[in-house]
């Protein structure tokens, strides 16, 4: 997951093929505003009574019908635009799109424009003290009242799964809202997910026996593979243990490389791993 030395990189100014792919995350927000616009698409920003308080989150649905819900855990720098405009991308397709704000309990969302504003004024070392309480049960009870939530909406289809996709941190979000929601996740898609590995009874690699029934998408990064080039295994092998549906792959890309505003955006892999949520989703949450 991100560290402050790649903060420290990213702060100081990004290279010209970052500013290359940074222009073209622009233009990929572009479009995706357009296409929602088009797509006659509903959004909100709703309140909702989570483990630890009121919750902040943006909620966006096709205008007309109920849709497969979605929830999605935003990365480090939290909910802002960057992460509205991939839950627009996604309600498009035909799902009701939930992004939370994980640091509720301290600061309302936006905390940061963008990622280069996180990068450059100090994100890491304010989002430690907020970070530090988003623990597994924390989470679980977080996700569970989402779940709640998205069962009394007209827009979400109660008789379908729930998925949950998660960037960065909420990478490993994804398996504790599954493990804690009572069987209603039935997609889980972790995308450069920190923290996926280890030894702590409530680390996710140990949990996807609590949740077998769910399907699961573990993209990871290729630094953070030669950081920790087992984990993929362990991830594999619990899965197998746990007889869990579970697609684990490696992307030659870095982490970050999802999220249209952070520096290691990488186009052509980001749009590979978006075609596997499609198809995560597809297979599970549109099943009849």
């Amino acid at each position: 997951m991100c560290d402050e030395s790649d903060l420290a990189r990213w702060a100081k100014g990004v290279s010209r093929r970052e500013f290359a792919a940074m222009g073209a995350a622009a233009t990929l927000l572009a479009c995706t505003a357009s296409d929602a616009g088009a797509a006659g698409l509903a959004e909100q920003m709703v309140a909702i009574e989570a483990g630890a308080g009121t919750m902040g989150a943006f909620f966006v649905h096709p205008a007309s019908g109920a849709h497969p819900a979605v929830i999605l855990w935003p990365d480090i720098a939290g909910l802002r635009e960057a992460k509205k405009a991939m839950a627009r991308r996604l309600a498009a397709e035909g799902y009701a799109v939930l992004v939370a704000n994980p640091y509720y309990r301290d600061v309302p969302a936006p905390q940061f424009s963008d990622f280069a504003d996180f990068a450059g004024n100090g994100g890491f070392q304010k989002v430690g003290p907020w970070r530090a309480k988003l623990t597994a049960e924390a989470i679980m009870a977080d996700a569970a009242a989402l779940v709640a939530w998205l069962g009394g909406q007209a827009a979400a289809d109660a008789a379908k799964g729930i998925g949950t996709q998660g960037y960065c941190m909420g990478g490993p979000f994804t398996v504790w809202s599954a493990a804690g929601s009572g069987g209603r996740i039935a997609a889980a898609a972790s995308f450069h997910g920190g923290g996926l590995v280890g030894e702590d009874p409530k680390a996710p690699v140990n949990l996807l026996d609590d949740a077998a029934g769910t399907s699961y998408l573990f993209a990871i990064a290729q630094n953070d593979d030669a950081k920790s080039p087992t984990d993929k295994d362990m991830l594999r092998k619990a899965a197998d243990v746990a007889g869990a549906k579970a697609e684990v792959e490696v992307y030659a890309a870095d982490h970050g490389w999802t999220v249209p505003d952070s520096p290691a955006y990488d186009q052509p892999e980001a749009e590979r791993a978006w075609t596997r949520l499609l198809a995560l989703y597809a297979n599970t949450l549109k099943q009849a």
